[in-house]
């Protein structure tokens, strides 16, 4: 008999984080976010896929966020602006979407972009 199909509730908890400067002008702001996701999604989401922008003060909360998440092996794409004023800064990080308790210990403390 053919495999039952997946549920709409197995991938209720797939989420798709990415995590912006809240120091930056809101316009650049959007582009980081949009440029981000796009580079660390593997495309074709399912449709219950949860999308979460969380934000941090600055670059040196973004450059030891981008540590930890190296250190503790979380897949994940930086996002750096080549162009003045920003010259090559890290200014957001789109996380591989996973399953949301794979990223809880990582992101639990970072504020939602408001």
């Amino acid at each position: 008999s053919p495999s039952p199909s997946k549920s709409s509730e197995e991938f209720s908890e797939l989420c798709h984080y990415v995590v912006v400067r809240a120091d930056l002008p809101r316009g650049l702001q959007a582009a980081q976010v949009v440029h981000a996701a796009g580079e660390s999604s593997p495309g074709n989401l399912p449709s219950g896929t949860h999308a979460v922008v969380l934000t941090v003060p600055g670059p040196v909360e973004m450059e030891a966020l981008a540590r930890r998440l190296a250190q503790a092996g979380v897949a994940h794409v930086r996002i750096e602006e080549p162009d003045p004023p920003w010259d090559g800064a890290l200014l957001a990080i789109g996380l591989v979407p996973g399953r949301k308790e794979a990223f809880r210990r990582h992101l639990s403390s970072l504020p939602l972009l408001r």
